[in-house]
């Protein structure tokens, strides 16, 4: 059946209510068991029908269906969004609880890592204790290293004392005693020898100093004219040079001959080292001995009177010092006003090399190399 045939057959369906409709279908699907489509055809007229019949409703149920349809809609979407607002204020605050808590974890993890590793109470007793014995043990070494520095000054003062006490007895050895007359030491009026008398018995007294070349040539001592010395004549006591290459070296040296030769060269002194400093002095007693050999008698007449007292002291021969009045101090030869010199520069007793003519082009310079 058609839907247009519908509308020709049956004009009264069109303009009955939703039930009467309902009714009416309920009726052609009974008596019309034999078509094939006749559940299609009930049910696209049923929903021809619905549709027809919503067109022909009036807007104010419409309008009521629609409050409904927005009220329910939007208890949906509120209640959605008081769901969704619910879970994030639950987030919110399981995180701010968790948050505490690790703070309260972390606080606790980190008092005892603290007080177990940073600031151990029984680890740092321990620490302090050894170091304590430490300070002791060091300051136990301290004093004993003191004690031995002490010890050892004071032995290196007795030596030094005594040192300088065998050297005085060594100066000092020509007042020693003899069976003749007793010395300074040995006064006859004490009970025994004074520490002094028995020192200058122990010690020996100092060699001379002012030796003759041909006495130190007995003694032992190497004199440049000795033949111990060949060669170039040098400084007494002057190491040798060390020998040099016959190769030249690399760089902007001079040859190993022309080197050679420097160091073989003559000593060539200038008028100045060649001239004596003491030249005035030495002429000056050559004119006196001339004078004393002159005379008849050299021994000045004394008198018979106090004959002891110009009786000069005659010196060993094994000393150097001789026992006679030290004119520092007693004997004045000018006077002197140091207030009045003072400011004023001391006169000068060393002047300048003078040019020598000869010598000119023949010097070296800083460089080493001939002017």
């Amino acid at each position: 059946l058609d839907c247009r045939f519908l509308h020709i057959s049956f004009p009264f369906l069109f303009s009955a209510n939703y039930r009467q409709v309902e009714i009416l279908v309920h009726i052609l699907y009974i008596v019309y068991p034999i078509l094939s489509y006749t559940n299609t055809f009930i049910s696209s007229y049923f929903f021809f029908v619905k549709a027809y019949v919503f067109m022909t409703i009036s807007p104010s149920h419409l309008h009521r269906k629609a409050t409904i349809i927005q009220k329910i809609w939007r208890g949906f979407t509120a209640r959605a969004h008081f769901r969704q607002m619910v879970k994030a204020a639950y987030f919110i605050m399981k995180m701010n609880f968790y948050h505490e808590m690790s703070v309260r974890i972390q606080q606790r993890w980190r008092g005892y890592c603290v007080r177990k590793y940073s600031h151990n109470y029984y680890a740092r007793k321990r620490y302090m204790e050894g170091l304590a014995r430490k300070n002791k043990q060091i300051r136990r070494d301290l004093e004993e290293f003191s004690e031995f520095q002490r010890r050892e000054r004071e032995r290196m003062a007795m030596e030094r004392e005594e040192q300088e006490k065998n050297v005085q007895a060594q100066r000092m050895h020509f007042l020693l005693s003899t069976k003749q007359c007793p010395g300074v030491f040995n006064s006859p009026f004490r009970p025994g020898p004074d520490e002094m008398e028995l020192r200058l018995r122990r010690t020996k007294p100092l060699p001379p100093r002012n030796i003759p070349r041909d006495r130190a040539s007995l003694l032992g001592n190497a004199s440049p004219s000795s033949p111990s010395f060949p060669g170039v004549p040098r400084a007494f006591g002057a190491k040798p040079l060390p020998p040099i290459p016959s190769k030249k070296p690399q760089g902007p040296f001079r040859g190993p001959e022309e080197v050679w030769a420097q160091r073989q060269r003559g000593l060539e002194p200038s008028l100045r080292v060649q001239t004596s400093i003491s030249d005035l002095e030495q002429a000056q007693d050559q004119l006196r001995s001339g004078e004393w050999r002159n005379h008849t008698m050299e021994t000045m007449f004394q008198p018979f009177s106090k004959a002891h007292q110009n009786r000069s002291y005659e010196r060993m021969l094994h000393t150097s010092s001789s026992f006679q009045p030290v004119p520092y101090g007693t004997k004045h030869f000018r006077e002197e006003h140091q207030e009045n010199l003072q400011g004023k520069q001391p006169f000068k007793t060393v002047f300048t090399t003078c040019h020598v003519f000869d010598k000119f082009g023949r010097l070296y310079s800083n460089a080493g190399k001939i002017v």
